[in-house]
């Protein structure tokens, strides 16, 4: 499938669909309770439904029949050997997850997923398992999968390079239910909103990590999940492609529903990355009576640090484009180990249009840039696509965004949006 893409104004309302970490760590930590969990605003799209079909191989009992909420049946930790090999499809955050539950379990799973998870680096957790007691190994004996898991671990101490937090937080989830104690030690934590965000919900399921100021976390062992309710709130990191849009296209005026500047997320800095740039933005009731932004303002660049951010940069360098002067993406090391090296993906993009950028290991330096309508290559990477949709929208003539199918994977409702607040954008 194709996007054809030219200029926009866009206006009217928007509501943002629920979060999709969120979403991903509710269907496993309901599948880890006893009893039954529901999941309110679940966001249904690609990757939560192949989470949701490996922890049913687990286990679990779960109905996405109502889109508004989803019923979890859980195994009460004690997850099944699953009758077949496990897919996480195009799925990071199920993948990592996933492995690390595979590891409770006194027997042998196999998880796999697409072309693009079978290049993610997983070293990390396979060490972590073979040193929690576990057996963990690569079939090409590459770091990445297919993977071959049996369990079960023990308490113990591990660590793990902070540059990937999807390493370690699956950890958090699974070594309370160990018979014995663990601590868990990370060197330069980046990505830490992900780490607030798991212990947080793991909190509302009855679990309860000490975390010492990111460089350790000790774990009780011998802990339980509870059942319990949750209503996601909208996923900051989806508003940002129609909140940019919006921000950078001259004449657009569109409200947003369904966030909240008090969440986890990460990219509720979206915000203040926005008004610091000069950008017309107002905020009502902290979100929950909409956020408004008017396009047309005149954007300066600045520096931004996306530690906590990873999955931001493509929108984040489109954004730099439309700013005065230069915009400098700061910490960006974690983007390069997603479905794509992100930066390195959206700077070749971004480059055909007639971008300009400085680029370093841990850098983007993006210049204002007038971009012209192309072809684009999307990478099978939905927030590529969803950036260079965004790009086409202030570009001169048209542009045609190859793999847009792929902004289903976060974003199952991507053009619908778009279409809904009047952008020029056709699928073919």
């Amino acid at each position: 499938m194709k996007f054809k893409v030219a200029k926009s104004t866009l206006s009217g309302v928007a509501k943002i669909p629920g979060n999709k970490s969120g979403t991903a760590r509710g269907v496993i930590f309901g599948s880890l309770a006893g009893g039954t969990s529901i999941l309110y605003n679940p966001l249904t799209n690609l990757d939560s439904y192949s989470i949701v079909k490996m922890m049913e191989n687990l286990g679990a009992k779960i109905n996405t029949e109502d889109d508004s909420k989803w019923i979890i049946e859980g195994f009460d930790g004690k997850p099944s050997v699953p009758s077949n090999i496990l897919d996480a499809e195009n799925s990071g955050t199920g993948f990592y997850f996933v492995l690390a539950v595979c590891s409770l379990i006194e027997g042998y799973s196999v998880l796999t997923g697409d072309y693009q998870i079978c290049y993610r680096p997983a070293q990390p957790m396979i060490d972590a398992i073979n040193n929690l007691g576990g057996k963990a190994f690569s079939t090409r004996n590459s770091g990445t999968a297919p993977i071959v898991v049996k369990g079960p671990i023990k308490g113990g101490v591990i660590e793990f390079p902070g540059v990937n937090s999807q390493w370690m937080t699956p950890f958090l989830s699974v070594c309370p239910l160990l018979k014995e104690d663990t601590i868990i030690k990370e060197t330069d934590l980046l990505e830490r909103p992900y780490v607030d965000m798991t212990i947080g919900m793991l909190k509302r399921a009855g679990i309860e990590i000490i975390n010492n100021n990111y460089d350790e976390f000790i774990i009780k062992g011998n802990q339980k999940f509870k059942p319990f309710e949750y209503e996601l709130p909208g996923d900051w990191g989806t508003s940002g492609y129609p909140m940019i849009a919006t921000a950078i296209t001259p004449g657009s005026k569109v409200t947003f529903t369904g966030l909240d500047v008090n969440d986890y997320a990460g990219e509720k800095a979206f915000v203040r990355i926005l008004k610091d740039m000069g950008a017309d933005v107002v905020v009502k009731n902290d979100g929950k009576d909409g956020i408004t932004v008017t396009g047309g303002a005149s954007l300066t660049g600045i520096e931004i640090d996306c530690s906590g951010t990873p999955d931001a940069v493509p929108i984040l360098s489109v954004l730099g484009c439309a700013a005065k002067g230069k915009t400098v993406l700061k910490n960006i090391g974690a983007c390069r180990l997603k479905e794509t090296d992100r930066a390195k993906s959206i700077k070749e993009e971004l480059e055909k249009m007639g971008a300009k950028f400085d680029e370093t290991n841990d850098s983007l330096t993006i210049y204002h840039s007038k971009l012209t309508g192309c072809k684009i290559d999307g990478h099978h990477d939905h927030r590529i696509v969803m950036a260079m949709s965004v790009a086409a929208m202030i570009a001169d003539g048209e542009s045609e965004i190859d793999n847009a199918e792929y902004a289903a994977v976060s974003f199952p409702n991507f053009y619908e949006l778009m279409k809904q607040i009047n952008a020029n954008i056709e699928s073919i």
